[in-house]
C-alpha cells in the first residue's frame, strides 16, 4: 500500500473487513443525523421548557384557589 492508499481508507486484499462492523457505524452515523435533525426541528430550548413548566404550575396553583373544599 502507498501512502495515499492509507490515508483513503483503501486495504489490501488480505486485509479482513468485519462487514457488520461497518454497517452498524453506517446506521450509528444514520440515526444520530436523524435525531440531530429531530431535535433541531421539534426541540424546545432549556428557557422554552422551564417557561412552560412554571406556566402550568401557576395553571395548576390558581385551579387549586378555586376548589370548594
Amino acid at each position: 500500500m502507498t501512502a495515499e492508499g492509507e490515508h483513503l481508507g483503501e486495504r489490501s486484499m488480505g486485509d479482513v473487513v468485519n462487514l457488520n462492523q461497518i454497517r452498524k457505524r453506517r446506521e450509528r452515523a444514520a440515526a444520530e443525523q436523524r435525531a440531530r435533525e429531530n431535535r433541531i426541528q421539534h426541540g424546545r430550548s432549556k428557557g422554552d421548557r422551564i417557561k412552560a413548566k412554571r406556566e402550568a404550575e401557576k395553571a395548576q396553583r390558581k385551579l387549586d384557589e378555586k376548589k370548594l373544599d
